[in-house]
């Protein structure tokens, strides 16, 4: 008797703790032991407001956080560069003004604005920004130059890619690396058309121009079914590269978007055209600066004496931080998301390599009282397959951000659930309300796919948000198929207030 009277205690014990669990929590217990999750290496970790934990899985486990790493970019980025901290671009000449004429060269150096000539909608258009540029020179009296224009991208000395990122992320307009001085965010569209099976892919660059470039057609019309496998295949080293892969007959013609490795090239050359199209002279044409500090002329790549100290007639300013940052997280722009890195490391040490990035960010993550383990950085966006976080790292992070003067611009930084941006087709199946209250960064790769941020409590209630992190690495399933997996926990949690 005394042995079934604690079979049955103990029976109610277990019970009485299986009904304590979050809906979230008895979900991700099932989810351990089934497809498509059975086999991957994945962690969750959901808080409320108070730190008590609603659901965990893993949290101390280190994995890929792909994109997810944006949300580590864009928050001690605000923090340490300031939420309105603007990236700066400036007209500046060397030699001397004489009779209207500029003997001498033209500069435009480069600050790190990643919206520069971009189609963004936060962004000034090219042509407002030529329209500036001019002006600056007018006010200087230059009516013609003796000289080149100059495309000078020296503030960031540093190669524009991590080290670590892959060819195929490389060649494509998300993974141009961030440079001082880019144009239109240093991509290049070219436009796509269909041919009989076995013949080239018909291939036209639309925008920008690059003139310099030799890009050779290596790809090849392949049988119905058989998707696109597009990429190019290019480098900053010199000015040459392949457009490999195929494209099924069954596709439709459309826009493809490379990656363009020469920006600051690439801006000389349009604001030459802009000046010499309206009737300037310009003698010497358009030109970049090479890594040695060598002049290096477009029209035949070949290097001259070393680059100049201009003198700045003018200078145009980006947006402000807070909403690069918000472009950054609601379209997950690597680009947008590199520029913000590298001008942390800059403004730590003068230098913008990667590692004097990561001990800026290191700075402001030891301030929020952040442990030195549970984070791995490599870049700013998320590209490389060295980054690691677990998360309890992520949740803990975005919880200390909440405390911060940053907190409002970061939080409305994160798109919600088929919103705008990467969240479109995410949870259309529920209601406006319950989507428009989570708030998060996803983050995606092949294998792996990741949610991260908040979940706020319902209009007129009380509290603060739920934190939650959830990282899936070395998934083989079908991406909808761990898609619709993983942003169910999201709506049990989402649903904790009912």
């Amino acid at each position: 008797m005394k042995r079934l009277i604690i079979i049955i205690a103990a029976f109610f014990t277990a019970s009485a703790a299986l009904l304590a669990q979050s809906a979230a929590q008895n979900y991700i217990n099932q989810l351990a032991k089934r497809p498509p999750l059975q086999d991957a290496v994945w962690g969750v970790l959901a808080k409320d407001a108070g730190g008590k934990v609603l659901a965990e899985y893993r949290s101390g486990t280190l994995m890929l956080p792909a994109s997810n790493m944006k949300l580590i970019t864009t928050g001690t980025g605000m923090l340490y560069l300031g939420a309105d901290y603007r990236f700066d671009t400036s007209i500046g000449y060397t030699g001397e003004i004489s009779g209207g004429t500029l003997n001498g060269d033209l500069y435009i150096i480069g600050g790190g604005d990643p919206t520069l000539c971009t189609r963004d909608s936060i962004a000034v258009s090219m042509a407002g920004v030529f329209r500036t540029w001019k002006r600056f020179l007018q006010k200087a009296g230059i009516n013609a130059i003796n000289g080149r224009v100059i495309g000078d991208g020296r503030l960031w000395d540093v190669p524009l890619e991590g080290g670590s990122w892959t060819w195929d992320d490389i060649g494509t307009f998300y993974g141009p690396g961030g440079s001082a001085l880019g144009f239109y965010a240093n991509a290049v569209d070219y436009s796509v058309e269909i041919a009989p099976e076995g013949e080239p892919v018909p291939l036209k660059q639309t925008f920008p121009e690059t003139p310099w470039m030799h890009i050779a057609n290596r790809t090849k019309m392949a049988p119905a079914g058989t998707g696109n496998s597009l990429l190019l295949f290019t480098t900053e080293l010199a000015p040459y590269g392949e457009i490999r892969g195929t494209l099924a007959v069954d596709k439709r013609p459309k826009p493809e978007h490379f990656a363009n490795k020469y920006g600051a090239l690439t801006c000389a050359y349009y604001f030459w055209k802009e000046l010499t199209e309206g009737g300037m002279q310009v003698s010497g044409g358009y030109a970049d600066i090479d890594r040695d500090g060598l002049i290096r002329t477009g029209a035949d790549f070949a290097t001259h004496e070393a680059a100049g100290k201009p003198v700045v007639i003018g200078t145009t300013h980006s947006p402000a931080l807070e909403r690069i940052a918000l472009a950054t997280n609601c379209r997950s722009d690597n680009y947008y998301a590199e520029s913000i890195f590298r001008a942390m490391g800059f403004k730590a040490t003068g230098c913008a390599d990667y590692d004097s990035c990561y001990v800026a960010e290191r700075a402001v993550l030891t301030e929020l009282g952040m442990p030195e383990n549970g984070l791995n950085v490599v870049d700013g966006s998320g590209l490389s397959r060295k980054n690691h976080v677990t998360p309890e790292f992520m949740v803990d992070y975005l919880r200390k951000i909440q405390k911060t003067s940053v907190w409002k611009p970061f939080l409305q930084s994160l798109p919600y659930p088929g919103g705008n941006g990467t969240l479109k087709f995410v949870l259309r199946n529920q209601p406006e309300e319950l989507r428009r209250r989570i708030r998060m960064k996803s983050g995606s790769m092949d294998g792996v796919l990741c949610y991260s941020g908040y979940i706020l409590p319902p209009e007129g209630q009380e509290g603060g948000p739920i934190t939650f992190c959830i990282l899936t690495n070395n998934c083989t399933a079908e991406f909808i198929e761990v898609r619709e997996t993983i942003t169910k926990i999201l709506v049990l949690l989402a649903q904790e207030w009912q």
